[in-house]
């Protein structure tokens, strides 16, 4: 078995560590035997939406999201003929944001999004910083949260079709009113958690993994377990600790 990759625009849009989710996907494949082939996706590069399974789109701050913003809407046909095939998206903060309608920086014009998300995002006047744990209901693990680091101040709210990847018990979510944390839509998920988020929750990184394989090998596709008993041990220790 084999997946492909594709990793947008990683020398502008990686901070906090988000390349790590990328090597999280690629270990746990590794230990099952799975081939993982990343294709890294540079500013004029076409994006072919028939070969990949996943996408992978970091966080940036504003200037970054600023420099692949053009970048994005030359790829919006591309990127929303994949989403609505229910590829697997994994996208972190700035690119969670650009997923929307569009984002709102603070005394500037509107950067506009992928409209792949129901949702939009506004600039805060407060940084919210520190430890994230969300309850969430659709995991195959006996697991139910998500832990993570948020380091953001932009406000995401979601509208009718995106739903929110979990409620927040620690920390502040999309938008520090709602309590809500990320969004969802088909395969189709962001985030505004850093840290990096996959190591810290390999029974969320397993999700991903089998809602691609059932997409490409059908419903018969089953990940042999793993033990992850230091993994499950990590993501326990950090669950509602606060910054």
């Amino acid at each position: 078995m084999e997946f492909n990759l594709a990793y947008l625009y990683p020398e502008l849009l990686n901070i906090y560590g988000d390349k790590g989710n990328i090597l999280a996907i690629q270990q746990r494949c590794l230990w099952r035997g799975i081939n993982l082939y990343l294709h890294k996706i540079n500013p004029g590069d076409k994006i072919n939406p028939e070969l990949y399974d996943f996408y992978f789109i970091g966080g940036g701050q504003d200037q970054q999201q600023l420099m692949i913003a053009d970048e994005l809407q030359n790829q919006k046909n591309a990127l929303t003929q994949a989403a609505q095939s229910n590829a697997v998206f994994l996208a972190i903060c700035g690119g969670y944001q650009l997923l929307g309608e569009y984002y709102k920086p603070a005394n500037k014009d509107k950067i506009p999004g992928l409209e792949i998300m129901d949702a939009y995002t506004t600039a805060g006047n407060k940084r919210y910083i520190g430890n994230v744990t969300v309850n969430t209901g659709f995991s195959n693990n006996d697991i139910k949260t998500l832990v993570g680091f948020e380091n953001h101040s932009g406000l995401t709210y979601l509208r009718e079709k995106t739903k929110p990847l979990g409620v927040v018990s620690t920390g502040n979510g999309n938008n520090a009113q709602d309590n809500t944390e990320g969004g969802v839509y088909k395969n189709v998920f962001g985030t505004y958690l850093h840290g990096s988020l996959l190591p810290k929750n390999p029974h969320f990184t397993d999700y991903l993994i089998n809602l691609a394989g059932k997409r490409k090998y059908g419903n018969n596709f089953n990940l042999d377990p793993l033990n992850d008993e230091i993994e499950v041990f990590a993501h326990n220790r950090v669950i509602n600790k606060k910054y």
